[in-house]
């Protein structure tokens, strides 16, 4: 397929957090690019003041006329759309190209130096590192991320031509149409079992992914069934940090490789899953060729990920922060850098359930996981692509958390909970619509200062 003879780019699902970022580049490289969404959202309303049509309603009808021309017109879905989805159902029915979102990314890589970063969680935090550094040091990079990187407001880093970073997403079985030059993995715990059936073929898959490279182009955290380079904190591999210490509110470590010791490196997230991925975005930034004092120089001004163990407030008598977390490990690396910086403070956290399917499989992880917390409260499960299961909700979760301090809420009633509560550290967890309530939450706890 030639991009070149495109001209028009119709996105069915055009909010979610990857596909805007390739709405955003097309635009950005002069196509004429619309979309339907189903909900209105903050990703959308950037879209729109950016000059991109968008309707919210399945009707043919509200699409563009110079969309309905299937010679110069491609059209881009995510996974995410039902396939009796009207608007899909017209492209398909009159031949128009139409492609998932990993396809056209597959496209647009091919002809770049495409780094590629893969893992169940951490790939939008370490790839918009890696892009953040790349484009710091000068390199001729475009990032397509899932998250909107905080200082960039946006997620797509970059208009370079001759190299890529991509995150590689096991939803799907998305990852395997890409053409990494150089990958890496950060986690693989069993996740999309609604997809994959069971944690041995998300692990098969994953290996696929992985012999796209050679490995010695493949960067992989320590204990992981793949060869490649080694990550670690604290203990034996190829690239380890060390000497780790908090200055000021960041982290500063030493790199230690098989040829040399790198003091002093400086990094602004908490938690040490966040170490692992700074460590991994340095290892491949480094294999490139980026000189080691520009990758230091950037990794210092790395802001964080909108959603991403983003603070909201952060004073020194109240902190919320915000965060994307909808597995049991996200969420135990949450509580990790919460306690780790705030350990003799109260921390109140909330947490909306994504999917029925994760939840149901997730259940006991979950639970444990929540009861870290000293209060906590929960959302019922938001629902994106699923119909409900019989059984399955957060009352279920609820009854096997083991923590007194724990209450089922409406959206109403989470707002008037954080305003009673005399917590000093406030967390909402989920990758649901809990984000949408961020700017009220926070205008809550503001008064409360």
């Amino acid at each position: 397929m030639n991009l070149n003879q495109i001209h028009n780019v119709y996105f069915i699902g055009i909010g979610g957090i990857g596909m805007s970022a390739l709405a955003r580049y097309f635009q950005f490289i002069g196509k004429n690019v619309a979309g339907y969404d189903k909900t209105e959202t903050q990703l959308t309303n950037e879209l729109l003041e950016n000059g991109i049509k968008i309707h919210f309603e399945d009707d043919v009808n509200l699409i563009d006329e110079s969309f309905k021309n299937k010679e110069n017109t491609l059209v881009v879905i995510t996974p995410a759309v039902p396939k009796n989805h009207s608007e899909w159902n017209y492209f398909l029915n009159e031949g128009f190209t139409v492609k998932k979102r990993a396809e056209v990314l597959g496209i647009i890589t091919k002809d770049t130096f495409c780094f590629a970063v893969a893992g169940t969680h951490g790939k939008t935090t370490t790839s918009s590192i890696l892009g953040h550094v790349l484009y710091e040091s000068g390199v001729d990079v475009t990032a397509f991320l899932g998250g909107i990187v905080e200082g960039y407001n946006t997620n797509l880093i970059g208009s370079g031509k001759t190299v890529t970073v991509v995150e590689a997403d096991e939803f799907d079985r998305s990852f395997l149409h890409l053409h990494p030059n150089l990958s890496c993995v950060t986690s693989m715990d069993a996740d999309h079992l609604d997809i994959y059936g069971d944690a041995a073929a998300i692990e098969e898959s994953f290996r696929e992914f992985a012999h796209k490279v050679p490995s010695e182009n493949l960067f992989v955290i320590k204990g992981l069934p793949l060869e490649g380079n080694t990550i670690a904190v604290n203990v034996g591999a190829d690239y380890v940090a060390q000497n780790i210490r908090i200055e000021n509110g960041f982290y500063v470590f030493d790199v230690k490789t098989a040829t040399e010791l790198i003091e002093n490196v400086k990094f602004g997230l908490p938690g040490h899953h966040n170490l692992t991925n700074a460590l991994l975005a340095f290892a491949m930034a480094k294999s490139y060729g980026v000189d080691v004092e520009k990758i230091k120089n950037a990794l210092a001004t790395f802001k964080g990920v909108r959603r991403r163990f983003s603070f909201q407030i952060r004073e020194e008598k109240l902190v919320y922060i915000d965060d994307y977390a909808h597995h049991p490990t996200e969420i135990n690396a949450v509580h990790q850098a919460v306690r780790e910086l705030y350990p003799n403070k109260k921390i109140i956290a909330c947490f909306q359930p994504h999917l029925f399917s994760r939840t149901k499989d997730f259940i006991d992880g979950f639970a444990e996981s929540l009861s870290q917390f000293d209060e906590i409260l929960l959302l019922e499960i938001y629902p994106a692509r699923e119909l409900p299961m019989e059984g399955v909700n957060s009352s279920w979760l609820l009854g096997k958390i083991n923590n007194q301090n724990k209450k089922l809420v409406s959206k109403v009633e989470l707002l008037t909970c954080f305003k009673n509560s005399d917590a000093n550290v406030f967390v909402t967890i989920g990758a649901g619509d809990i984000g949408e309530m961020v700017k009220d939450i926070k205008k809550i706890l503001n008064e409360k200062v």
